[in-house]
This record gives C-alpha cells, sequence and structure tokens, in this order.
C-alpha cells in the first residue's frame, strides 16, 4: 500500500494515460487508481481508455451511493471524493475544475472511508492545490 493518495488534474485522455502509468510505476495498483469527469458517459471513456476505475459503491460506502441517487452531479462527484478523503474545500475545487473540463485521477492509498467532515490530511495534489487558484 502506498504512504498517500495522489489526486491529479489533467486536460485530455492522453494526459491522463501518462499520469495513470507513472502512478503505476510508482507503486499504485490500477484498482486504486480512478478517474472523474463532470459527466458519467465521459467519465466511462476516460476509465476504459486508461484501464482506470470508476468510483463505485465499494468505495464510497452504500449510504452514499444510495443518497447519490438523490443529488445533482456536482453534489456526486464531491461525495464521491470525500468518501476517499478529499476535504470539502478541495473536493469543491476539484469540482470547479471539472465544469471546466478537467478529468480528475485519484490514486487512493486505500484502507478506509471518511464520513462527515473527516478528510484525510496526507492527500498530495498536482498541480498543488491553493485556495488561490479559485476561478
Amino acid at each position: 500500500m502506498n504512504e498517500y493518495t495522489a489526486v491529479h488534474t489533467v486536460s485530455s485522455v492522453m494526459e491522463a494515460r501518462e499520469t495513470i502509468n507513472e502512478l503505476m510505476r510508482s507503486g499504485y495498483s490500477l484498482e486504486n487508481i480512478f478517474v472523474l469527469t463532470h459527466d458519467k458517459d465521459r467519465t466511462e471513456h476516460v476509465a476504459k481508455s486508461t484501464n482506470a476505475e470508476t468510483i463505485g459503491t465499494s468505495e464510497e460506502g452504500v449510504l452514499t451511493t444510495i443518497a447519490n441517487w438523490f443529488r445533482s452531479t456536482g453534489d456526486e462527484l464531491r461525495a464521491k471524493m470525500r468518501a476517499l478523503g478529499v476535504s470539502r474545500e478541495r473536493a469543491e475545487f476539484l469540482e470547479s475544475e471539472m465544469d471546466q473540463g478537467r478529468i480528475v485521477i485519484l490514486a487512493w492509498r486505500g484502507g478506509r472511508e471518511y464520513h462527515g467532515e473527516e478528510f484525510d490530511d496526507t492527500i498530495r495534489y498536482y498541480p498543488p492545490y491553493s485556495p488561490s487558484l479559485r476561478r
């Protein structure tokens, strides 16, 4: 298991493929590398094109999955990231990046799902996250 979760934002499927290959070379299991976009069909396309995973019930938990049936797309995406340890503020920022067409790649160190206001403070963001980057 890796020491930390890594979250990357990229602009294209080609960049996603390169990033995922790099993550695998650094020790992440393909089963723990997830892709997210603002559109479910695009997420499926990126996942198939890169052999990555999509965040499902086993990662986000049954309650989050059920709640996502009633959420807007943005709320659902933030909930998926929050379940894997992304803080509320950073999930909002990443969702806004997806609004702009970016692809989020989450290489999860695994081991636990997060609830409520809990988050993983060891996550590393690429490019580095900064609240000043907000649009």
